[in-house]
């Protein structure tokens, strides 16, 4: 007795939980990789026209976190972004946005250069910087990844700055909807079939985004 009595409240509470989300569903709850919002914000981008969050409305983008003096991943984190502006050039509602984590040097001129060093195409791929401070906060908590200066006393060139190399997916409507790594690890073999793996869920996700 005692054994059906608990085999019949488990389906219960089953069935309790496939109503939930049946229910949830119905109410157009948010879906399990929804983020939150990536926050607001009005930055400076390398053309000197001021872009705010709202000017992406609509769109699905990718956001990626770099400085231009930068002697670790960064290069390869942009490269990553290059490739993708190639890989997703038949999504007219895809963006890229790349921010930088030291804009009191990446001023839009420097960021211009590195632009044009990737040969990101202004109309899809934006370069922001803005004050650093503003920035950071956004980074920590809109995007939730890091972003600082470094704490070593001195930090060598090209290593003022400790952030994140996360490519970041937003959808539409603003909101996170996806982390993914932004380049390959050093050490190659199956970490590097992973980071193809993930380039190729970013790409799915970003497609079923757009639709």
């Amino acid at each position: 007795m005692r054994r059906a009595l608990t085999a019949g409240l488990l389906l219960v509470a089953l069935a309790a939980l496939g109503y939930a989300g049946f229910s949830a569903l119905k109410h157009n709850a948010p879906p399990l990789d929804d983020f939150g919002p990536a926050g607001d914000f009005s930055l400076t981008e390398r053309d000197g026209s001021t872009i705010t969050n709202a000017d992406l409305a609509g769109k699905v983008w990718i956001a990626s976190f770099v400085f231009t003096r930068c002697t670790g991943p960064c290069p390869q984190v942009t490269g990553t972004m290059a490739r993708l502006q190639s890989e997703l050039k038949g999504e007219p509602d895809v963006r890229f946005v790349t921010f930088t984590v030291d804009p009191k040097r990446d001023r839009p001129d420097e960021l211009k250069r590195y632009a044009d060093h990737f040969r990101a195409d202004a109309e899809r791929w934006l370069f922001l910087t803005g004050d650093e401070e503003t920035i950071h906060r956004l980074l920590t908590k809109g995007f939730m990844v890091a972003a600082g200066r470094s704490e070593q006393p001195n930090p060598p060139f090209g290593q003022e700055f400790d952030h994140s190399t996360l490519l970041v997916v937003v959808d539409k409507q603003g909101n996170i909807r996806g982390y993914y790594p932004g380049y390959r690890s050093p050490d190659g073999g199956a970490s590097e079939q992973g980071f193809e793996d993930a380039l190729r869920q970013l790409r799915e996700k970003v497609v079923e985004l757009a639709k």
